[in-house]
C-alpha cells in the first residue's frame, strides 16, 4: 500500500469564473481583479494524481481514518486532493468532519413510505455546523501566509446569519496570535444561540439593520478595498474544505455512490457547490465509478437557483435575485448566492456526466421545513430547520416522483437543532409571525405539564409532596402499581 504520508504537492491558482484570468496564491484574493468574478482554486498538478489508482486512493484515505496526526486528521486525510499547498505545522484542526450518517429509524422509514434516508449531522462539528469544514482550511491558509510574510496584524471578517460568525471566530480564538475577528450581522434575525457563539469566543461582533445580503454587501467593499482577510463562501479555500462532506459520504459508503442521492440547502450556495466539485474530483481520479444525484433545495422565501432552474429549457434560463422574506432556514435565507456561478460552473460539468437528473433543485414552503424538522427529531435525530428543508425536500421529490425506494437519500443536517430551538418554541407555542406563514398543527406540539403548585409544595410535608407528586405522575400516565 502506498505510503500515508503525503508525498504530493500541488501548484495551486485561483481560476476566475467569469473571465478565466488566473492569479497566484501568495495574496489574498476573493474576486477578480479584472471582472469582479469568483474564484476557484484548482492545483494544476492534480492529472498527476492519477498516477495512482482509484483503488490505491480509496486505501489511503481509509487507512487514515483511524489517523492521530493533527494534519492528517479530519479534512485533511484527503490532503492530495483538498490544499495539497499547506504545510503540515499551518494545518488546524478541531475534530472538524468525520460527522456520522445516521439512517433513518424504522419508524421513520415507514412514516415516509419505505423510502430509505439517512441524515449526515454536521451539527456535530466543534461548532456545531459544516461550516468548521470550510473554516479549517481557510484558516490553515491563513496561517501559511501570516508565516510567510510576517504579518504582524490581520484582520478577519465574515457576513453571517450565525453558523458562519460562530466558525470563524471560534477557529479565530484558536489560532490567536496575529489574527483579530469581526463578524458583521443582520440585526434581530440570529437566534440567541448562534449570536452567543461568537461573543463568547471574544469577536467583535457588529450588527447591521437588515438581512444578510446586507451585511454581505458590506463585508465585500471592505474585502475590496481594504486589507481584511474575508471568511464567507467567496473565499475559495472555504469551498475546498467544504468539499471533504462529498468524501466523507463516499467514504462512508465504501466508495460506491450507485443509487445514492444527496439532498442539500442551497442557501449561498457555497456547501452545494462544494459537495458537487467533491464528488466530481472523486470520479474524475477514479475514487467513485458514479456520480450520486444532488438535490439542492430552497424555501419559498428565497429561492433564486431553484427560479434557475425551474425553467427547463438552458437557453431561456435567466439568473435574477430575489428579495427575501422570513425563513426558518436563517442560513438559507438568501436572496443573491454569491456562490452561483460556481454553482452553474459544477452543474454544467456534473449533468454532462450524470445526464439531466444528476442535479435538480427543489422549492419547499416554511410550514414544510418546519414540520419536518419536528418529524425528524421525534424520530431520534437532530436535525436543525436546514436539515428539516432537506426533508421536506426529500418529501417533494417523493410526491413528484423524482426519487425510487430504491435509492438511498442522504440529506445534509448542516447544524445542530439546538442552534434553532428558538423556532420549536415558536411553533409549539403558536407564536409565529404572521410574514412566516407557519401555522402549527396541535398534534406536533408539545409542552411541559405541571405536577402540582408550589402551593402545594409550601403545605405539604417533604414526604407528602414526594408521594402525592409521584401519585400525580402515575395517576396521568395510566401507571398501574406493582402487584
Amino acid at each position: 500500500m502506498a505510503t500515508l504520508f503525503p508525498l504530493h504537492r500541488g501548484r495551486m491558482e485561483y481560476f476566475c469564473l467569469g473571465c478565466g484570468a488566473r492569479h497566484g496564491i501568495d495574496q489574498l484574493l476573493y474576486t477578480c481583479p479584472e471582472c469582479g468574478g469568483v474564484f476557484l482554486l484548482e492545483d494544476l498538478d492534480f492529472d498527476k494524481l492519477r498516477e495512482t489508482p482509484g483503488e490505491g486512493w480509496r486505501e489511503i484515505f481509509d487507512a487514515r481514518a483511524g489517523e492521530k496526526r493533527a494534519f492528517l486528521r479530519g479534512i485533511f486525510r484527503f490532503y492530495e486532493i483538498t490544499a495539497p499547498v499547506l504545510e503540515s505545522e499551518d494545518i488546524i484542526c478541531l475534530g472538524e468532519g468525520n460527522t456520522p450518517i445516521v439512517e433513518a429509524s424504522p419508524a421513520l422509514q415507514q412514516r415516509l413510505g419505505g423510502q430509505r434516508m439517512a441524515y449526515k449531522n454536521d451539527g456535530q462539528n466543534p461548532s456545531a455546523s459544516f461550516k468548521d469544514r470550510g473554516m479549517a482550511c481557510a484558516y490553515s491558509y491563513l496561517k501559511a501566509l501570516i508565516r510567510k510574510h510576517k504579518w504582524d496584524s490581520v484582520l478577519t471578517i465574515c457576513a453571517s446569519t450565525g453558523d458562519t460568525s460562530a466558525a470563524a471566530a471560534l477557529y479565530s480564538a484558536y489560532v490567536g496570535g496575529a489574527i483579530r475577528t469581526v463578524v458583521l450581522l443582520p440585526q434581530g434575525k440570529v437566534t440567541p444561540q448562534q449570536l452567543a457563539q461568537p461573543l463568547g469566543s471574544g469577536a467583535v461582533v457588529m450588527e447591521i439593520p437588515g438581512v444578510f445580503d446586507d451585511c454581505m454587501k458590506v463585508v465585500e467593499h471592505l474585502a475590496d478595498n481594504y486589507r481584511v482577510a474575508l471568511l464567507n463562501s467567496k473565499n475559495a479555500w472555504r469551498i475546498l474544505g467544504q468539499e471533504s462532506y462529498a468524501f466523507e459520504v463516499a467514504q462512508w459508503y465504501d466508495w460506491d455512490m450507485a443509487g445514492k442521492c444527496v439532498f442539500v440547502p442551497i442557501g449561498n450556495a457555497g456547501n452545494v457547490t462544494a459537495i458537487m466539485g467533491g464528488f466530481l474530483k472523486l470520479h474524475r481520479l477514479g475514487i467513485i465509478n458514479e456520480l450520486p444525484r444532488v438535490f439542492g433545495v430552497q424555501s419559498h422565501h428565497a429561492d433564486p437557483v431553484y427560479r434557475y432552474y425551474n425553467e427547463s429549457d438552458p437557453t431561456k434560463r435567466t439568473y435574477q435575485p430575489v428579495k427575501v422574506t422570513p425563513s426558518v432556514a436563517q442560513a438559507a435565507m438568501i436572496g443573491n448566492p454569491v456562490s452561483f456561478p460556481r454553482v452553474k460552473h459544477f452543474v454544467d460539468q456534473y449533468t454532462a456526466i450524470g445526464g439531466r437528473d444528476a442535479f435538480q433543485v427543489l422549492q419547499v414552503t416554511e410550514q414544510a421545513i418546519m414540520e419536518a424538522m419536528l418529524l425528524a427529531n421525534r424520530h431520534g435525530h437532530i436535525a436543525d430547520t436546514q436539515g428539516g428543508e432537506c426533508l421536506a425536500g426529500l418529501m417533494t421529490a417523493m410526491d413528484q416522483k423524482l426519487i425510487s425506494k430504491d435509492e438511498l437519500a442522504v440529506l445534509d443536517a448542516t447544524a445542530h437543532m439546538l442552534k434553532f430551538i428558538g423556532f420549536q418554541e415558536m411553533y409549539f407555542q403558536n407564536n409565529f409571525p404572521p410574514e412566516y406563514g407557519v401555522s402549527p398543527d396541535p398534534a406536533m406540539t408539545n409542552a411541559p405539564l405541571p405536577v402540582l403548585s408550589m402551593q402545594d409544595k409550601q403545605s405539604l410535608t417533604p414526604e407528602e409532596f414526594t408521594l402525592k407528586a409521584a401519585e400525580t405522575v402515575a395517576s396521568r400516565l395510566g401507571v398501574e402499581r406493582k402487584r
